[in-house]
């Protein structure tokens, strides 16, 4: 009897159906449910964002109310909604919320060993990133999309009075507002990507924060068009020209990059880090 028992598991195994994707969804959402900690700081993280780009737009009233004279030499002042609405300092908030969330979804269970597990359920690794991709892809397009919207409807509704708001279909709005939720995912996927290279919690986020902050500084200005074109090929980079307000009175880099290409860059992006996850985690043992 005890010798049959190996021939008759490895034959239930056989018969064993694949796990679907759909499976790997509900897997994959299970473990990401288990830790509240994750999804909460990126709704913390999307709540503040909101709450800076308000902020920073009802701190303007009265700067709108009376603005600056005029500047000799410069062109009339113009306060642009774009720029305060959808401002920097909630972008790379929800940058490095999304990208240390992307990291702690690979990370994690390679630190836990969990990663053992999975791929002893789940021998197609394959399957396994594409259902975090598209997991933590969706969540994080989603909070993106809520700080894009709600700060643009909210802070140009409070500008209406004022004359100085804009609509949804004017100008480069429409632009902006997915523009300003797109990087949100994208800098996940980046996240995801330096937790597989890194496997390590500290180095993963330390790395993000390189990226994101670290490297536009040592790769910006306009004395060196190389350095500019590194610079402006950088992640956060992309989102600023794509935000851009060709009308307002702020100036932009005489090598800026066009919107088409600041587009393929953010697209490039999120593919080569979706490459890079799945190459590494196919090819190194866990």
């Amino acid at each position: 009897m005890s010798t049959m028992t190996p021939i008759r598991t490895e034959a239930a195994r056989a018969t064993e159906p694949a796990p679907r994707f759909t499976d790997l969804l509900a897997a994959e959402w299970i473990k990401l449910r288990s830790l509240r900690s994750t999804y909460w700081v990126l709704a913390l993280a999307a709540l503040v964002a909101i709450v800076i780009n308000i902020n920073a737009v009802h701190s303007d009233l009265t700067y709108i109310d009376h603005p600056p004279p005029r500047m000799p030499g410069m062109p009339p002042f113009r306060y642009d909604p774009l720029y305060h609405g959808l401002s920097d300092i909630a972008c790379y908030l929800m940058a490095i919320a999304a990208g240390s969330l992307g990291a702690i979804t690979v990370f994690g269970e390679y630190t836990t060993g969990l990663v053992r597990t999975t791929f002893a359920a789940v021998p197609d690794r394959r399957g396994v990133i594409a259902a975090k991709v598209l997991l933590i892809g969706g969540i994080t397009a989603l909070a993106g999309a809520v700080v894009s919207t709600v700060s643009f409807f909210t802070t140009n509704a409070m500008l209406a009075s004022r004359h100085v708001g804009l609509s949804i279909t004017e100008g480069v709005s429409l632009r902006a507002v997915l523009a300003y939720a797109a990087i949100v995912p994208v800098c996940a996927l980046i996240g995801m990507a330096l937790g597989a290279v890194l496997r390590h919690a500290t180095a993963s986020i330390v790395s993000l924060v390189l990226l994101f902050f670290i490297m536009p500084l040592m790769f910006g200005g306009d004395r060196y068009r190389w350095l500019h074109e590194i610079g402006s090929h950088l992640p956060l980079a992309t989102v600023g020209r794509l935000t851009y307000n060709p009308h307002s009175s702020t100036t932009t880099s005489k090598w800026a990059p066009s919107v088409l290409d600041a587009w393929i860059t953010m697209g490039m992006w999120a593919v080569v880090a979706v490459a890079v996850t799945v190459v590494v985690v196919r090819r190194r043992d866990v």
